[in-house]
């Protein structure tokens, strides 16, 4: 990596334009080059859990195809391995791959806090708890960049749902910003050092986190020590100089020169320093240095040459370093090894939810299988969006099946996977496929039920609208439960479902989103050729209504309120004593574990584990540190996970395990202050295996200044029964009057408002939004369900990106006619916009015929 005096000299030397130019992209994925200074151009790409690097047209949705790659779990299936060891393996792959296509920085991981089990990004997102999350990221970032390839910790901050995201503000008070949605992102910045961080599309507090100066700058840089590059999501910068003062450096995609100008002007206006310009650009040019071992040579025209003209090093002058290369440069990738990987990693992260009566593991003892569900022949093992991966091949559970020995006598499908876009349960396709589920099953000693979300309830954009499983399959699991043969379910999704049949089947697997090799791993977990090891990293509600934001979320159109504070999840549920499915950490095991000799002090905890069955397996170790009292009558959680490890035994065996406690283990955040700080008490450290499943404890004093957090005049913080806080304790919580939740009705729609705020205004307006609805209608009728959901995308666009990601085709004259259109001016915004179409073409021309 160039020294920053030689990065200086290569900025000096740059034209004001040349330097606006840097901090923007040259097209849908990559930056722009200066060639004259040799300054490459570099390639950002998704994904989390899997290269997703398109070779044709370009989209941020999964719209057009990719390159083949390999699917790995999603973040919020490999939550459940609690491994981050395993989480960096993927890592490694993540950026062999990467590396492989000259790609020098893949979008992920994701770690934004699960608050809301219908948040429609939950499975790009690791837990509800932020320890877990941050160390799971960290863990992926260090595997990632160790290949040469910078990871992007993402969506920084408050990212929480996917209903009018680009706008949308998250009004949430300084604590929970910090002891929750804050935290997971620190963990990961200062364990894992990540070379970009990508700000999120919302506001929070009033301010786009693009251009949040306390949290691009105060917090991530000089509190959390980040020395890399903050990115924009793709189309997420509202006001360019504002996110450069603020501390982001790169916008993307291309907005075709348009916030390049914008930042020229505002240089020699004098309304933007030059030096801030100048420290946004070394910090690109310090990512280009990163990666610089990343990215193969490629072919140069013949007599081309890399030299500048002053004979100086330019900056992408190192050849990869060591190994074979293939043709093109790069190292090769073993994709077998792969997808062996991505097959261990889903087996780790299964979880055995339920097993009430021994079912399983499978075996020939099982006698006849019956396989149901069209889960089974067609398995859904990732989410859609940004994130879709093409993958180098597909593991099918019922081929799996079959392979293993079991004697599987038939298979049936069941259900309609979408039930013809109805969702009638009983429609005439549902009842002939359940009747010959029915029969199959009768037939056969055991039943694997194959239950799960189908491709268009999780997606990028969207967020879910319940948490329930699709009537249909509901009534086939009903029908199936009534037999009296043994019932198996097995779960695919990435988020928590109600299960209403939960105490009415034999075995609950739940697979999550297990990548191309979960196929072979949720047969491997049914026969016992793996232990299941997965552990729940987020809370299974018995119902959507026991979530404390479930009253409001993805109901409100200008704000999201986050009046729950710091209870999310387990730390809600433990607080107010709800009955849940099941508790976060839960998991069950082929064998059993016993805990014993617990030691303990401030900064590690030592416990013994012994394996009590007769079945080699895989415990993980889950230490909690509960308040002193419980917190009872405190405006605290009871307990918080502060630590955890795996440890795998064979029967009889025993390992002392020590697990390092969490650097806050013991804190809470000082909102006069604003700071964290201790809040001394006699504390009690208990290990077991999951937050209701605590087996051993022992006490632990901290001493220190008396202090705890202030609880006057919020009740309901001090019980935990946040689902029904009023607005005027909310707003002593704030310290301030929360905006109003909806957007104002009457005023004329502005470039910072969405597309579908022109929602009942008729008109121009009126009629985009219909037709946008209209076509999300067709497409889903035509089961096509990514490509309906990517409409509700359009529909949140801010019209300001209409002309930024439009590739050219709209620039700003041409949008101010289509909102003069919009706003019920048709025939004012028609004479506006046709003289700027016909002057924007004829400029188009000239530069084409130059």
């Amino acid at each position: 990596m160039l020294p920053p005096d030689a990065r200086r000299r290569a900025r000096s030397e740059m034209t004001l334009t040349e330097k606006a130019s840097l901090t923007s992209g040259a097209n849908f994925w990559n930056t722009k080059p200066v060639d004259r200074l040799g300054v490459p151009s570099i390639m950002l790409t998704d994904g989390p859990h899997g290269l997703r690097k398109q070779g044709g047209a370009a989209d941020h949705l999964g719209l057009n195809a990719s390159i083949p790659a390999t699917c790995f779990p999603t973040a919020a299936t490999l939550a459940n391995s609690w491994d981050p060891g395993l989480v960096e393996r993927v890592g490694e792959a993540l950026g062999t791959e990467a590396a492989a296509e000259n790609v020098s920085v893949l979008l992920g991981p994701g770690l934004n806090i699960k608050r809301n089990p219908l948040a429609g990004r939950n499975f790009e997102y690791f837990s509800e708890d932020p320890l877990l999350a941050g160390r799971l990221a960290a863990a992926q970032i260090r595997g990632i960049q160790s290949r040469g390839v910078g990871a992007s910790a993402k969506h920084f901050a408050v990212n929480s749902q996917e209903t009018h995201r680009m706008t949308m503000d998250e009004v949430v008070d300084e604590r929970a910003l910090h002891e929750t949605y804050l935290e997971a992102f620190r963990i990961a910045v200062t364990e894992g050092r990540p070379w970009t961080v990508m700000s999120s599309y919302n506001k929070v507090n009033g301010t786009y986190a693009n251009e949040h100066r306390e949290l691009l700058d105060e917090i991530l840089r000089k509190r959390w020590g980040f020395d890399g590059l903050v990115v924009t999501d793709w189309g997420g910068n509202n006001d360019r100089v504002a996110g450069l003062v603020a501390g982001n450096a790169l916008e993307m995609p291309s907005t075709d020169g348009v916030t390049d100008a914008e930042v020229v002007r505002a240089v020699e206006e004098g309304r933007l320093d030059e030096a801030v310009l100048d420290a946004r650009v070394d910090e690109l040019l310090t990512l280009i240095e990163r990666t610089e071992s990343a990215r193969a040579e490629t072919a140069r025209p013949q007599g081309a040459t890399t030299d500048r003209p002053d004979g100086a090093a330019p900056l992408d002058s190192t050849a990869r370093p060591g190994g074979t290369t293939t043709p093109d440069g790069a190292a090769p990738v073993d994709l077998d090894a792969h997808h062996a990987l991505a097959v261990e990693a889903a087996q780790r992260s299964v979880v055995l939810l339920r097993n009430a009566r021994g079912t399983l593991p499978l075996g020939r003892h099982s006698g006849r299988v019956a396989v149901i569900g069209d889960f089974a022949a067609t398995p859904r093992y990732q989410g859609a969006g940004s994130s879709l991966v093409n993958p180098t091949r597909v593991d099918v559970p019922l081929d799996a099946l079959r392979a293993s020995g079991l004697d599987v006598v038939g298979y049936e499908q069941g259900f309609a996977r979408r039930d013809g876009g109805r969702g009638a349960w009983d429609s005439p396709s549902s009842a002939r496929r359940r009747r010959r589920a029915v029969r199959l099953a009768e037939r056969a000693d055991v039943v694997l039920l194959f239950l799960g979300l189908d491709e268009s309830a999780e997606a990028e954009g969207v967020d879910r609208t319940h948490m329930r499983i699709a009537r249909n399959q509901l009534a086939l699991t009903r029908e199936l439960t009534r037999l009296g043969v043994p019932v198996v379910v097995v779960l695919a999704g990435g988020a928590p479902v109600e299960l209403p049949f939960a105490e009415h089947v034999d075995a609950i697997v739940h697979g999550y989103l297990g990548g191309q090799g979960g196929g072979q791993a949720i047969a491997d977990v049914l026969t016992g050729v793996v232990d299941p090891a997965g552990r729940l990293a987020e809370t299974y509600p018995l119902r959507y209504t026991d979530v404390p934001s479930s009253a409001t979320f993805g109901r409100t159109e200008a704000t999201s309120e986050h009046r729950e504070s710091i209870y999310v999840g387990y730390r809600h549920t433990d607080k107010v004593g709800l009955p849940v499915r099941y508790p976060f950490g839960h998991g069950l095991s082929y064998t059993t574990f016993e805990h014993s000799d617990l030691a303990a002090d401030r900064t590690r905890v030592r416990v013994t584990v012994t394996n009590t069955g007769e079945r080699a397996g895989t415990e993980t170790v889950q230490v909690y540190v509960e308040a002193p009292g419980a917190a009872r009558g405190e405006f605290r959680a009871p307990r918080e996970l502060a630590g955890f490890a795996k440890v795998t035994l064979e029967p009889g065996e025993s390992a002392s395990v020590t697990v390092d406690l969490a650097e806050h283990a013991f804190d809470a955040y000082d909102t006069g202050s604003h700071e964290w700080r201790t809040v001394p008490g006699t504390y009690t450290v208990q290990v077991g295996a999951s937050s209701r499943d605590l087996r051993v404890s022992a006490p632990v004093v901290v001493d220190g200044e008396p202090w705890a957090p202030d609880t006057a005049g919020l009740p309901h913080y001090a019980s935990g029964h946040v689902d029904r806080v009023p607005d005027d304790e909310f707003a002593a919580l704030l310290g301030r009057t929360p905006p109003a939740q909806d957007w104002p009705a009457g005023r004329p729609l502005t470039r910072a408002d969405i597309i579908a705020q022109a929602r009942g205004r008729g008109g121009v307006g009126g009629g985009l939004v219909r037709l946008i609805d209209a076509a999300g209608r067709l497409l889903m009728l035509l089961g096509r369900p990514h490509a309906a959901n990517n409409t509700r995308f359009v529909l949140d666009l801010p019209f300001r990106s209409v002309s930024r990601m439009s590739a050219g085709t709209v620039d700003e004259a041409m949008l101010d006619g289509l909102l003069l259109m919009v706003n019920g001016r048709f025939w004012r915004g028609v004479r506006r916009l046709v003289p700027a179409w016909r002057a924007h073409a004829m400029a188009a021309r000239a530069r084409k015929k130059d």
